[in-house]
């Protein structure tokens, strides 16, 4: 028997018997890499299991659960690292992430990153104007100078976009509108959300459902350090102000 059929027998078998949070402390064989804390949940407990929610292969559930394969491990972490501490909020992850220690997050991050990632055969459209140029008359910079023409992602901070569930990203992009989520470097993408309306956020978030979810190719550091200037400039001509949390 493989050892996944073997984890996918334990974990059928902690569900079904309905087992107590506390009582679902799997230990060390549970999380010595990062696949056995993705099958199993780790500390998390079975009926956490990331799979649950991302798949088996890391592609998300096309609704709500984002595609973890081919982004950056270090942002994966960081995001994980933030469940934990509360700077970024969110009643499923929360929870998930402080049950895993430091070097659990570490280790899913890193497999997950490492997953190839199913690229989609599909013929996106001309992506919205916003996202490609930007708003000059609201200040608002392209996200296409942080995440690509193409939703690709340029640097470790500015992940790829492309291919991820249209109804994640609205959601992301509306708690980023309300203040809900705070983990942004220097507040740019509370800055990059303010101004953008609903119907916006719904065609941005659409179109780029429709792009490759390709692997994040390698960026110059010209592009990198043109993200950073960007955003730079962007939080400078905002003033942010992050509310207390």
């Amino acid at each position: 028997m493989g050892v996944r059929a073997a984890i996918l027998l334990l974990l059928a078998a902690g569900l079904a018997a309905g087992c107590h949070p506390d009582a679902d402390r799997t230990g060390d064989p549970f999380t010595a890499t990062g696949e056995l804390i993705a099958l199993s949940g780790g500390e998390a407990g079975a009926a956490k299991a990331c799979f649950s929610c991302h798949g088996m292969d890391g592609q998300g559930d096309g609704i709500g659960a984002p595609r973890l394969t081919g982004l950056d491990a270090g942002y994966l972490q960081k995001q994980l690292d933030d469940y934990a501490a509360d700077l970024r909020h969110d009643e499923i992850m929360t929870p998930i992430a402080r049950r895993l220690g430091h070097d659990d997050r570490r280790a899913v991050a890193a497999y997950y990153a490492a997953l190839p990632v199913t690229d989609s055969t599909g013929s996106p459209t001309p992506g919205p104007a916003l996202y490609l140029t930007g708003d000059p008359a609201r200040g608002l910079v392209a996200c296409a100078v942080c995440h690509g023409p193409a939703g690709q992602g340029v640097g470790p901070a500015n992940p790829a976009l492309a291919g991820q569930p249209a109804g994640y990203t609205v959601e992301q992009l509306r708690r980023w509108l309300r203040s809900e989520r705070r983990n942004d470097p220097r507040g740019i993408m509370t800055a990059a959300a303010a101004p953008l309306t609903e119907p916006e956020i719904d065609a941005i978030a659409v179109w780029l459902e429709t792009l490759p979810s390709s692997p994040r190719p390698d960026i110059d550091v010209a592009s990198v350090s043109a993200a950073e200037a960007a955003s730079a400039r962007l939080a400078a001509s905002h003033g942010i102000h992050r509310p207390g949390r």
